[in-house]
């Protein structure tokens, strides 16, 4: 039996950069294992539509798809708008079976790709003590994803930082600039900030300038391509595709 199609589920943006990120992201997932059949599909704003891929996997002969939220916490989007858009193209693609799977956070991966852009972005081990940290997250009204940013934000805290805040760039408060600027009232000495997001965008975008108004020291990338990242995304698809107890073997 061939292995299932991993359809990969972006929100989508007007910004260009948006998709051309999640391309490089699944091209890189490609790279690392050649021979799955990796694509790619937006909920709005960019093409090609979910619908459309899954009709299109269906007319080709493809029977089981994994259809993977490019997401970091269970909010709106994983819990209704794509499973509802699943559930009508299960009803119109009786043949194609689909699993949904996990959306990408928490996870060590995650951390490690925040690690990466951070040091990218010039923070050395020997900067930690005395660097507060602000973890800068898209913002939801779902109270179950903001628990998930202040549980990471307090797991981080471990790692060697001095400080580390959370913070939204929408729905959700404080702001990047405020919890920035908490830090310093504090007496923090150097300040980082961390997009906990995956591409650019309008939010990445009010993340940085909030970071650039409070004058925080370092501003770190979106998470973006990462190879951690593409780790992650064929970890969450052998997940989905293999029952509990099953052998990854196959």
């Amino acid at each position: 039996m061939s292995h299932p199609v991993l359809l990969v589920i972006a929100h989508g943006s007007r910004d260009p950069r948006h998709a051309a990120t999640v391309h490089a992201l699944t091209q890189r997932v490609r790279a690392q294992r050649p021979g799955l059949r990796v694509e790619t599909a937006f909920l709005e704003f960019n093409a090609p539509s979910v619908p459309r891929v899954l009709e299109r996997l269906a007319a080709e002969g493809a029977d089981q798809v994994v259809a993977l939220p490019l997401l970091l916490t269970r909010a709106f989007h994983a819990k209704t708008d794509i499973p509802s858009v699943l559930r009508e193209a299960r009803a119109r693609l009786p043949r194609l079976h689909i699993r949904q799977a996990d959306v990408l956070g928490p996870s060590p991966l995650l951390n490690a790709t925040l690690g990466r852009r951070l040091r990218e972005a010039g923070v050395r081990p020997g900067d930690l003590p005395r660097t507060g940290l602000v973890l800068a997250s898209a913002g939801s009204s779902d109270p179950e994803a903001i628990a998930v940013i202040a549980e990471i934000a307090r797991e981080l805290r471990h790692t060697g930082w001095c400080a580390v805040r959370p913070a939204f760039a929408s729905a959700s408060l404080p702001r990047t600039e405020d919890a920035v600027r908490a830090l310093r009232a504090e007496g923090v000495d150097r300040v980082a900030v961390a997009p906990y997001v995956i591409a650019p965008g309008r939010l990445p975008d009010r993340i940085a300038a909030g970071a650039e108004a409070a004058g925080a020291d370092v501003l770190a990338d979106v998470l973006g391509p990462a190879p951690e990242l593409a780790r992650l995304l064929l970890e969450r698809y052998d997940e989905a595709r293999v029952p509990v107890g099953a052998s990854l073997s196959a």
